[in-house]
């Protein structure tokens, strides 16, 4: 928890791009570098079995504990992040390549995208999230989610503290009276710890890592925030197949 090697590492290293065969995708959600190397591998780190149970308990680690959507309901093409609101890779991709997605695939309705938590980074982290939870509870998740990226000034800096995350929520046009009642009674760690079991059960280390689910029902993991083109190339092909 107190050490976020992981993050560095991704910033500096290859791409990874894994293709993973899914048999079974359904209505879930109602929600720098050259490539390198490519991989077939399951979701739950074993042979995934071509039979609908295995594969709906694999792509649950995906689409459990996630936040609302962010686009159509009805795109094509599902992004997942994973991340840590204290990273410095996460907070890069939040500003220089995810303005470009929102631009190109999001806002024309190609792509949907939710964010799920994988607080590896101190308190501070578990807290960020949560809190980003407790604005959904008034229809600000995405608000709340922005800006906290746009506030960030390092890790375990205490940017993210308690009297902070309060200013955030006022800032965003949040009841001070529910976020504080929500915060202290802690509605939604459950959520937040959920979704950093579910990123450990796929093997993720660092943040931020994204799985790309397609309309052939393959899904792809993007390690580290690569540059825009590797998310553009990705995209178009997928939307072709």
């Amino acid at each position: 928890m107190k050490v976020h090697l992981p993050s560095i590492g991704i910033g500096i290293g290859a791409t990874v791009i894994i293709i993973i065969m899914i048999s079974l995708f359904g209505q879930v959600f109602p929600n720098h570098m050259a490539l390198t190397s490519t991989q077939t591998i399951s979701l739950d780190n074993a042979t995934l079995q071509n039979d609908a149970s295995s594969s709906k308990v694999a792509m649950n680690l995906l689409t459990d504990n996630t936040s609302p959507v962010l686009g159509s309901n009805n795109a094509p093409i599902t992004m997942i992040e994973f991340g840590d609101y204290q990273c410095f890779y996460c907070n890069r991709f939040y500003h220089t390549i995810e303005p470009d997605i929102v631009k190109n695939y999001i806002d024309t309705g190609k792509v949907r995208m939710v964010f799920k938590d994988f607080v590896i980074i101190g308190q501070d982290s578990v807290n960020a999230a949560h809190a980003a939870h407790c604005a959904q509870e008034q229809g600000k998740f995405w608000e709340y989610h922005d800006t906290l990226y746009n506030n960030w000034a390092g890790e375990n800096t205490g940017w993210a503290s308690s009297s902070n995350l309060l200013k955030f929520a006022n800032d965003v046009g949040l009841n001070d009276t529910q976020f504080g009642q929500c915060m202290s009674q802690s509605r939604y760690i459950s959520t937040v710890q959920g979704s950093l079991s579910n990123a450990k059960d796929l093997g993720l280390t660092g943040t931020p890592d994204f799985f790309i689910i397609a309309p052939d029902k393959t899904v792809t993991k993007i390690v580290g925030a690569q540059p825009f083109n590797v998310f553009d190339e990705l995209f178009k092909s997928k939307l072709k197949s």
